[in-house]
């Protein structure tokens, strides 16, 4: 059969279509030779094998110049079109190489992204210019099937996750605080216990948000079941504004309380005792990712960006430990929506 016949034949090497390439540019074998570098004995052999590979005569040789063919002159064209085809593929192939460099596809829960990704994109900017940050906000199911699917490279949410073959590269710790309105009991105090929480009317965000899961964690733990939940919002934004307009109370990680309660002065922050429910940020990857040791420097350099905020950056062991549990002051960390 044909096609059999053409799956066995000799394949052009690339020194072959490299030396053709450069005695059609020179036709002058010496000129090419020095060109590329190559003896002009060695050229001449391999622009012979080239002919024999593909059964055409390429040169018209004589004493005083080289001329291409007409099978020569077409080929010649195909010839520097593979040589710069496989040039792009090396290039392309030192870039892929290049630590921080392409297209990185970064997934985010709506409740960090607006209060943590002005300290990522500026480390980026600063400091991998040439990495292309592609950002996704989305809710954490929605993230980690992305993630597995390969749709997306990295993950920025709360931890731990328990997801077979997710790592996990934690951040910090964040507490969180209670925020009511003007005229709460509550308001303004420290070291609130978190009994308190029991009678609270508390405020949740839609179904779908892990930090809605966080809080009702934080209530059970207060020793509250089943509570009532009559109003819900989309995002953190609405539910302060509700909040202020009294309609009861919610728990806002500290990472969020700055921007969250400036757009009202109707509002106040209360913090629990120590230990206070927190939750962990980290990174997330698929086990074993090509970029795992890139997302490692990555995570190290955010956790430094990140000490300005209102966080307990982790270090040392706490690093290595891939959030295989919550802190012991943790109440929030261990859910994940």
């Amino acid at each position: 059969m044909t096609v059999g016949n053409t799956s066995r034949r000799r394949q052009p090497s690339l020194a072959q279509l490299r030396a053709f390439a450069a005695v059609a540019e020179h036709l002058h074998f010496r000129d090419a030779a020095a060109a590329i570098g190559m003896s002009q004995p060695a050229l001449s052999g391999a622009v012979s094998t080239l002919e024999e590979v593909l059964g055409v005569t390429l040169l018209e040789r004589t004493t005083r110049k080289v001329l291409l063919s007409p099978a020569g002159e077409r080929l010649a064209v195909r010839a520097k079109a593979v040589l710069a085809e496989v040039g792009a593929l090396m290039e392309e192939a030192e870039a892929v190489r290049a630590p921080f460099t392409g297209a990185l596809r970064l997934g985010v829960i709506p409740t960090v992204a607006p209060y943590l990704l002005p300290t990522v994109l500026r480390l980026v900017h600063d400091r991998y210019p040439h990495l292309d940050l592609q950002v996704h906000e989305e809710q954490t199911a929605s993230l980690l099937d992305g993630l597995t699917s390969g749709r997306l490279d990295l993950l920025l949410l709360a931890v731990p996750l328990g997801v077979p073959g997710v790592g996990e590269l934690p951040l910090f710790d964040e507490d969180f605080v209670l925020v009511t309105p003007l005229d709460h009991w509550l308001g303004g105090r420290e070291g609130i216990p978190r009994e308190a929480l029991k009678e609270l009317n508390l405020l949740l965000l839609d179904e779908g948000h892990c930090l809605r899961d966080q809080a009702l964690d934080i209530c059970r733990e207060a020793g509250r079941e089943n509570a009532p939940v009559t109003t819900t919002a989309a995002g953190l934004s609405t539910l302060v504004q509700l909040v202020a307009g009294g309609l009861g109370c919610t728990l806002l990680p500290r990472t969020a309380v700055k921007v969250e309660t400036s757009r009202s002065n109707q509002l106040l922050t209360g913090y629990f005792s120590d230990p206070a429910p927190t939750r962990r940020i980290a990174l997330a990857m698929r086990t074993g990712a090509a970029r795992g040791a890139e997302y490692g420097e990555l995570a190290a350099a955010l956790r430094e960006a990140l000490r300005p905020l209102p966080v307990r950056v982790l270090s040392g062991a706490e690093q290595l430990t891939r959030c295989a549990g919550p802190p012991a002051a943790s109440s929030a960390a261990g859910a994940a929506g």
